[in-house]
């Protein structure tokens, strides 16, 4: 099974300028916990992505305002990135390597095409390879450290 069989296609992006309460509300609107952070609306390629933790951790934690931040001041980069053509068992690998619940897919022009995410792989993969990916990528490292459950 290749990614191009699993992943959300045509995946709403956002410019390192875009307004970070603009980019929540794409979280909402589309039903992600994760946006693509490209480098032009003309130029598809990510920088970077958000995750609803990196709002969390970087803004709503610190008592920052989101409406006066961006995009650029939160997003996690470099951006770990797998083509449509990598396998499932080459996108499992890149998630568990980087402890990523989320990839974008870039095709042969580097241009942000897709999104594999955790319920992906969970509807798709064999049980044994979604246990590994879920119970590795939620192993506890020393940046979760810095924000305690409740």
């Amino acid at each position: 099974m290749r990614v191009r069989d699993v992943m959300s296609s045509d995946p709403v992006c956002c410019t390192p300028e875009t307004r970070l309460q603009e980019v929540a509300k794409m979280m909402v609107e589309c039903d992600c916990g994760q946006i693509p952070v490209v480098e032009a609306a003309s130029s598809p390629v990510p920088i970077g992505v958000v995750t609803d933790r990196d709002i969390v951790c970087r803004c709503v934690s610190k008592g920052l305002n989101p409406s006066q931040m961006t995009a650029a001041e939160v997003m996690s980069s470099p951006v770990v990135t797998v083509r449509p053509g990598s396998s499932l068992e080459e996108c499992c690998q890149r998630l568990t390597e980087n402890q990523l619940r989320r990839v974008p897919v870039v095709d042969d022009d580097g241009r942000c095409c897709g999104i594999v995410a955790q319920a992906d792989i969970a509807q798709n993969a064999p049980a044994p390879v979604t246990s590994e990916v879920v119970r590795t990528v939620s192993r506890r490292t020393v940046s979760s450290r810095a924000y305690p459950s409740a």
